[in-house]
């Protein structure tokens, strides 16, 4: 009996240093406002996030920056602990990690130079065809053109800085990226030249994601974004970075 109630003692012990232990927090720092490089350091939406569900769960969480496509795999091999990314909700992802809940309703949006909006105002105009566009790979950007603008000539950019060069050099004509991509552009003194059609053209959620079978991280994060909603601080984190109305539920 003793050694069982020491057994005990130990297992509970290892378990409270395993909480107590500081949390990886894998981010891709190239996607303003949701994560960003400022004075070095990753700041945005993610961030802000990171600190205040640290606050929550009483866990330091540190932020990890990799390339996009590194995210999952690092997740996988448990290089980090979690993805807080503005990470679009897929069934293909949801079948390699374990998505939270939802945090942001997004959608995809058409980049353009202020030059062309007359050209792409409606929304057949995406639809004819040989229109140059171009899209990040690994996205639900590149996703949604591959499935739904099969006429158009697509052209892949590293990020969207690279997009933007593009858009600026005439090769391409529009940009598919993320919905937060296009309200930077709102607060962007150095794009005035680019616009966005401000449309959705897919309906998208955000959410963080852990390892599969890493169910009791989950459940935590999702405490702790229960009551960023109930208390405001989510809300006001959005406020803090975005200049136009975002559904958030």
């Amino acid at each position: 009996m003793f050694v069982r109630f020491l057994l005990a003692v130990m297992l509970g012990f290892c378990a409270a240093a395993a909480t107590a232990a500081g949390l990886k927090v894998g981010v891709s720092a190239d996607y303003p406002p949701m994560a960003y490089k400022q004075d070095g350091r990753i700041v945005g939406i993610e961030a802000d996030n990171a600190k205040a569900v640290s606050a929550i769960i009483g866990q330091d969480m540190t932020l990890v920056d990799m390339p996009f496509e590194q995210l999952i795999p690092a997740l996988k091999a448990g290089d980090i602990d979690v993805i807080m990314s503005g990470m679009s909700v897929t069934a293909q992802r949801s079948e390699e990690v374990l998505f939270t809940d939802s945090y942001m309703d997004v959608g995809q949006m058409a980049i353009m130079s202020t030059e062309k909006i007359a050209h792409f105002s409606q929304p057949w105009a995406l639809l004819r065809e040989g229109v140059r566009i171009g899209v990040e790979p690994g996205t639900t950007g590149a996703e949604y053109v591959a499935a739904q603008l099969r006429n158009a000539q697509v052209t892949f950019f590293k990020d969207s800085a690279a997009a933007f060069a593009g858009l600026r050099n005439d090769e391409i004509d529009l940009y598919i990226h993320d919905a937060p991509t296009s309200w930077q552009l709102a607060t962007s003194t150095e794009n005035g030249d680019l616009i966005s059609l401000y449309k959705p053209l897919t309906h998208e959620k955000l959410a963080w994601a852990v390892r599969k079978d890493d169910e009791r991280l989950a459940s935590r994060l999702n405490d702790a974004l229960q009551t960023l909603k109930r208390n405001g601080t989510l809300s006001y984190i959005f406020n803090r970075w975005v200049p136009v109305t975002v559904e958030v539920r």
